[in-house]
């Protein structure tokens, strides 16, 4: 376990270098160009991102192949029987692509109407549309993957329920944020990496604080207590953190 969470501690501080870096440059008005050293420090930061990612998935899926024997094939070399976790699939490949592509597609259309209401209902309610966005949101998007990570934990399972757990977060901040990035430079639209000193101070110490809890590769329940108290710590923050007005705007 411990090497999985050192490999996704060191993405996920790539990622807060990669999105740290524009948003100083930004905010301490050091860009050598004004409005475009920014812009190109985020482009070719995101496509380091996205080699690194590539280069991850490489790692993971050929040369780390040991680390994820199933429990299966582990029992039996080791003269053991694991009757109970040996699950066989109940669709073939090409139906899970089918209905993966169904769904991606629904929760796109979703996910407009979604992103809609988001403003109506933060005047509505009186909550900031920060909190709805960082806090909310990924909680109920994310119950089902939240569920099996505690299951994949319950059944001493940590190297998956990490996988789960981290995987995600892994995913869009070193291949979903620059991809938009790269996107948006091929479509002339200027999409940079920085996202606010607030919310990227806030991403900061958060991955510092769960790469400290992970250092060692082993998990308790205060480690876990400490993570949740820290999450309500951010929670709270973004409750009374509003976004500043774009410049140029009273």
């Amino acid at each position: 376990m411990q090497a999985t969470a050192t490999v996704s501690s060191g993405l996920l501080l790539m990622a807060v270098m990669g999105l740290l870096f524009p948003a100083v440059l930004h905010y301490t008005h050091t860009e050598v160009h004004y409005g475009k050293s920014e812009l190109a420090l985020s482009r070719f930061s995101s496509c380091i991102m996205l080699g690194a990612y590539a280069a991850y998935l490489f790692f993971q899926l050929k040369t780390q192949k040991d680390p994820y024997i199933p429990l299966s094939e582990e029992g039996d070399q080791n003269g053991e029987n694991n009757n109970d976790d040996d699950e066989t699939p109940e669709i073939s490949k090409w139906e899970a692509v089918f209905w993966l592509s169904i769904m991606t597609a629904w929760i796109s259309i979703l996910s407009e109407y979604l992103v809609d209401a988001i403003e109506g209902t933060s005047h509505t309610w009186n909550i900031p549309i920060s909190f709805i966005g960082v806090i909310l949101l990924p909680i109920v998007g994310n119950a089902a993957e939240h569920a099996g990570a505690i299951m994949f934990a319950m059944k001493d399972k940590l190297d998956i329920s990490l996988g789960v757990a981290i995987g995600s977060s892994t995913q869009i901040s070193m291949f979903g944020i620059p991809f938009c990035v790269v996107v948006g430079w091929i479509m002339g639209q200027p999409m940079d990496l920085n996202f606010q000193l607030f919310e990227t101070a806030t991403l900061f110490i958060t991955v510092i604080v769960v790469a400290f809890f992970l250092q060692e590769g082993s998990s308790n329940y205060f480690k876990g207590l400490m993570l949740i108290l820290c999450y309500l710590i951010v929670a709270a923050s973004f409750f009374v953190h509003e976004d500043p007005p774009p410049e140029g705007k009273p």
